[in-house]
């Protein structure tokens, strides 16, 4: 099976095996995916809207006329060169085309396939993990760490460097899909364009990324914790607006919980909530720490284990009822908002 370790990823990011006929690129995290599919295929072709060495395709097109993948794989370009197919909105209805391709590969293209969240029983999936001649790339939510990476990685390549807190804010500011993630931070950059100190600050975080901040996924997930129902009426709403899917509002719901637990178990196990908040990683930004301790006395570990089993029953509703999510994931955060405001008592 050909599915890319994590400590792989970048390396292959960099320059694919020339093993490699076809690459699947899946994931829930739509930023990360259309990332690393551009990276893969620009190893190819410099310029993806060169209409003659890259071929665009859907799933639905590959579904209709399965031998599509193999004939566009092996065209000629009239300009020469390697072409590279793109596959978009794939999903099961490609795995026999592609099982077909990776059984008989022709000419020289390289097939880029681009899907959105699929299960390990997911028949494209398997097609890929089961070839020889094909890479499964997964792309998952980024972590702070990885935000940071990405954030650090653009600003030396405009000649910025970030203060530490300012860092740690962005990374808390702009959650954790990558398109998000990078749209921000490009507007940070352009905004310190002409900056003579080359230096990006707390108060620059603030200036340029403003209300943009208040939208993201962890500011519904702080409302929701703490017990905020007007501030979860207006984050919640503006971020369905903003397109945030009901999944991502849900884990990141679950993952400020998961902070909490840790922290409240350690202040169940002795320590002071203050130095229990200190000992998390990554660090809660420090301007939040007073917010954040405050949260922490509202909630047991047992309380906050029994929001989490809300959160993963929620998002499994909201994948296999036909439910509206957004619904499933208002009511769920609005349960839990409501248990905080109950507190510990």
């Amino acid at each position: 099976m050909v599915k890319a370790a994590t400590r792989d990823i970048p390396r292959q990011l960099k320059s694919l095996e020339a093993v490699y006929r076809a690459v699947l690129v899946y994931g829930p995290n739509e930023g990360l995916v259309r990332e690393r599919a551009d990276l893969i295929a620009r190893q190819v072709v410099a310029d993806l809207s060169d209409p003659f060495n890259v071929a665009r395709l859907t799933g639905a097109m590959v579904a209709a006329d399965p031998s599509l993948l193999g004939d566009e794989a092996a065209a000629i370009s009239m300009m020469g060169g390697r072409r590279v197919i793109l596959v978009e909105a794939a999903g099961d209805a490609v795995a026999a085309p592609l099982e077909d391709f990776l059984a008989a590969p022709k000419g020289d293209g390289l097939i880029v396939v681009i899907a959105g969240d699929l299960p390990a029983r997911s028949a494209l999936r398997q097609a890929a993990e089961a070839s020889a001649a094909a890479l499964a790339l997964p792309c998952y939510d980024d972590d702070a760490q990885s935000i940071e990476a990405l954030a650090r990685g653009l600003a030396e390549a405009e000649g910025l460097r970030f203060d530490a807190d300012a860092l740690r804010l962005l990374t808390a500011s702009v959650g954790s899909d990558r398109m998000v993630a990078r749209g921000e931070i490009d507007k940070l950059l352009l905004y310190k364009a002409n900056d003579a100190e080359r230096r990006i600050t707390v108060e620059d975080i603030r200036a340029a990324i403003g209300d943009s901040a208040e939208l993201t996924l962890d500011a519904v997930a702080e409302a929701v914790t703490g017990g905020d129902l007007k501030r979860l009426e207006d984050v919640l709403s503006r971020a369905f607006l903003q397109g945030e899917a009901a999944v991502s509002i849900l884990r990141a719901i679950g993952r400020r919980l998961l902070r909490l637990y840790e922290a409240a178990d350690a202040v169940a196990a002795g320590a002071r909530p203050e130095e229990a908040v200190k000992r998390l990683r990554p660090m809660v930004f420090f301007k939040d720490v007073p917010a954040f301790v405050s949260q922490l006395n509202r909630w047991t570990p047992d309380a906050l284990m029994s929001a989490l089993k809300l959160v993963i029953e929620a998002e499994i509703q909201a994948k296999t009822t036909g439910l509206p999510a957004d619904t499933i994931c208002a009511r769920t955060s609005l349960r839990i908002a409501n248990a905080a405001r109950v507190g510990r008592g």
